[in-house]
C-alpha cells in the first residue's frame, strides 16, 4: 500500500503530464485501442516526429503511455490505470468539497435561523 505523500506525488506527475493540450491530443487518438507508431501519431498535425517523441516521453515518464517495439519502430499505447487513479482522487476530492459546502451551508442557515 502506497502512502499519502507518494500517491499525492504520484498524482501531481499524472496531472502535469495531462495538462498539455498537445498532450490531451495525443492521449485521445491513443483511447482508439491500437498502439501507434510516432508516424501515424504525428499525420495530420502541424508537430514534426521529434515534437510528438518529446510529449510521448512526457506521457510515458507519468505511465500514462507505454512503448512497444515492433522490429524498428517504437509504438504507443494507452496505459488507463494512472489516469483512473486520479480519476478516483478526484472524486475523493470533490465529496471532501461537497461536503465542505453543506457544512458550511448548514452553518450560514442556523445563523440565520
Amino acid at each position: 500500500m502506497l502512502n499519502a505523500a507518494t500517491v499525492l506525488k504520484t498524482n501531481a506527475v499524472v496531472f502535469a503530464a495531462l495538462g498539455d493540450a498537445t498532450r490531451l491530443s495525443l492521449l485521445a487518438k491513443l483511447t482508439e485501442g491500437e498502439p501507434q507508431s510516432i508516424a501515424r501519431l504525428t499525420s495530420g498535425t502541424r508537430l514534426t516526429r521529434q515534437g510528438v517523441t518529446k510529449h510521448l516521453r512526457v506521457l510515458e515518464d507519468a505511465g500514462v503511455v507505454r512503448s512497444i517495439r515492433v522490429g524498428r519502430e517504437s509504438q504507443f499505447a494507452l496505459e488507463p490505470k494512472p489516469i483512473e487513479d486520479v480519476r478516483l482522487y478526484l472524486e475523493h476530492v470533490s465529496r471532501q468539497w461537497g461536503q465542505a459546502l453543506m457544512r458550511l451551508k448548514t452553518m450560514i442557515e442556523s445563523e440565520t435561523a
